[in-house]
């Protein structure tokens, strides 16, 4: 069997890396500017791995799109709509089934990322998402762990989580696309906010920082519609040690460089995610009070240390009400 992975950055790299390793031939794509694939053409390795031997590499899109049925995209949340719209393009489309590779909501819209590719391409393709807890340097340790696929399609599911099964990622059925997306999208959020304890030291009020952040995302995925259980599911919750204790998160990370007026030149989705979640909590009349002190943060530059106080100061309440 064949599959097509778009996006050659840490993640995408990983996968194509993954599916070889399990049995698969792999056509990764990147961008003609990408200085990623062009570190692959040169030396077949990046700073986390090399790739193996039937991974072809191309920066043809029409060649990525012919190489299988199975598309994984691995790129920045807000580049999804863009590549969706030059994929609308392509004569290859049709029929094809996206696996999509990342955590985030559309700044602007606050739309999800299936969401964003519907609207592009409608039923041309079938959707399903890649989400869950681990980091590149971990599986490349031999380190195993637990993920999930969802969508909207029961059987792709099932499909899906058939071929991508290993002994390195046990993969579990998703059943709450909304959910899902949503708790995957935030816990970046949540990722920056436990970076910022972590730069002020305050890294003990972690634990209350994951209890209540899981407890206000589970009221936003049920005011759209969504489970409240899958906050506390794989996609969310347990994705929690991946971002708010590990040392390779950037999303962490970032938040820590910021309140330590650091330089972070890597790619923190949480940021433009933090935005989005503010459409979202004014469209469904959801208090989001962690993800609210984020985007004031990192957004407003309001201070941090004032901002976690305005937080203690809020109106005490019983904890799951």
């Amino acid at each position: 069997m064949r599959i097509s992975v778009q996006g050659c950055g840490r993640w995408g790299s990983f996968i194509a890396w993954y599916l070889s390793r399990i049995g698969y031939d792999v056509c990764l794509w990147g961008r003609k500017t990408s200085a990623s694939l062009e570190q692959f053409k040169q030396t077949r390795k990046n700073t986390y791995l090399e790739l193996q031997d039937n991974i072809h590499l191309t920066d043809d899109l029409d060649e990525s799109l012919s190489f299988s049925d199975i598309i994984i995209v691995s790129i920045s949340a807000q580049e999804l709509r863009s590549h969706a719209k030059v994929l609308s393009m392509a004569e290859g489309i049709e029929g094809k089934t996206l696996v999509l590779c990342m955590k985030g909501l559309e700044d602007g819209t606050g739309l999800r990322l299936s969401q964003v590719v519907r609207e592009v391409l409608g039923q041309r393709v079938k959707v399903a998402v890649w989400l869950g807890p681990g980091h590149v340097q971990d599986f490349l340790n031999g380190n195993p762990n637990c993920m999930v696929i969802d969508s909207d399609d029961n059987d792709l599911v099932t499909e899906l989580v058939e071929i991508f099964s290993s002994d390195l990622i046990r993969f579990y059925y998703g059943h709450d696309l909304i959910g899902s997306e949503i708790g995957a999208a935030a816990k970046n959020v949540i990722g920056i906010a436990s970076g910022i304890l972590d730069g002020l030291e305050m890294s003990a009020l972690k634990g209350a920082l994951m209890a209540r952040g899981s407890r206000e995302v589970s009221r936003l995925i049920k005011a759209m519609g969504g489970n409240e259980l899958t906050a506390y599911g794989l996609t969310h919750l347990g994705d929690y040690e991946a971002t708010v204790f590990s040392k390779y998160s950037h999303n962490r990370s970032f938040g820590e460089a910021y309140v330590r007026g650091d330089h972070f030149e890597l790619l923190a989705e949480g940021v433009a995610t933090s935005s989005a979640l503010m459409a979202l909590k004014d469209k469904y009349n959801v208090e989001l009070p962690i993800s609210s002190a984020v985007y004031d943060i990192v957004i407003h530059q309001k201070d941090p240390i004032q901002t976690l106080s305005n937080l203690f100061l809020r109106s005490i309440k019983g904890e799951f009400v």
